[in-house]
């Protein structure tokens, strides 16, 4: 019996270390096996942005967000996933959900906020300076990021400018940080403009264009940034003259150019743009639809 007692002891002793050993490693290999998935994720990306059926994929992009909400919480330093889930996210609610649903498109955009923000982090007190800071720490802050946290930083602020957007009309407080969120697109403006198709330069001409002249609205110096974005993108990226109609030209109030702009849109080329079909295919969709609306605007 003493002998079978140590013989037990024995053998426990010998396995618990496998479970400890497998219990501590499974989280790790399942850390390696999303990161091993970036290939392949990135040949998908590439695949829907090509792809000409944005209802398609429309409908798709739900189960898309939520795969990625599960790869995030099985690797959630990942910061290649938490862009790409940023990204996910507001194109969703851009593209799909800010005609539609609001108050889902505010969730989503709060959503891709807060993934972006996981993804800068890694620059201590990120969140406190923001928010607690003054502007000239925000500015000085900012120097902490280089040309390789742009997405970050871009999609961070866009889609904290779609959070503000949103929640104006319950709370005016929100504008307090705009302020703050034209820090960041400084920044973004000074490490690349080139950046995802001029993008800083189109998100800067809505922004200017937006505000009444009198709450601080540019016109002009938003005319000059959405002809950068035309000139960088070489006006294939169809979403850059959608926010020029929807912005710009409904603020100065030029009907003319709204409808003219939208129906450079409708009337552009299939495959204008291979790697961005999918976001032009959507875009003529809401342009067409847009145009029906012309009186009502006007």
């Amino acid at each position: 019996m003493e002998i079978f007692t140590k013989f037990k002891w024995s053998i426990l002793l010998l396995i618990l270390p496998v479970f400890i050993f497998t219990g501590c490693t499974s989280v790790a290999r399942t850390k390696i096996m999303v990161s091993n998935m970036r290939p392949l994720m990135d040949k998908m990306k590439i695949a829907v942005n090509k792809h000409d059926d944005p209802d398609l994929v429309r409908d798709a992009m739900p189960t898309s967000l939520l795969q990625l909400d599960g790869f995030i919480e099985a690797s959630p330093g990942n910061k290649n996933l938490l862009l790409r889930a940023s990204e996910a996210n507001y194109g969703y609610a851009f593209l799909f959900l800010m005609d539609t649903d609001k108050k889902r498109a505010l969730h989503v955009y709060q959503k891709a906020k807060r993934y972006a923000f996981l993804a800068l982090r890694h620059k201590n007190a990120f969140q406190q300076v923001l928010e607690n800071g003054s502007f000239k720490e925000i500015a000085s802050f900012m120097n902490k990021y280089h040309k390789e946290d742009v997405p970050g930083l871009y999609f961070y602020t866009t889609s904290w400018l779609g959070c503000i957007e949103l929640s104006v009309g319950d709370d005016v407080n929100v504008i307090a940080d705009l302020p703050k969120v034209e820090v960041v697109m400084d920044r973004i403006l000074e490490l690349d403009d080139t950046y995802h198709y001029g993008a800083i330069h189109a998100v800067f001409g809505a922004y200017l264009a937006s505000r009444p002249e009198k709450f601080g609205g540019q016109m002009e110096e938003a005319k000059f940034h959405f002809n950068e974005a035309f000139e960088i993108s070489e006006s294939k990226f169809l979403a850059w003259q959608f926010l020029y109609a929807t912005k710009y030209a409904v603020q100065i109030k030029d009907k003319a150019l709204f409808v003219s702009t939208l129906e450079e849109i409708v009337a552009a080329p299939p495959n204008l743009l291979p790697e961005a079909n999918f976001v032009n295919e959507t875009i003529r969709q809401k342009a067409k639809k847009l145009l029906t609306q012309t009186d009502d605007i006007f």
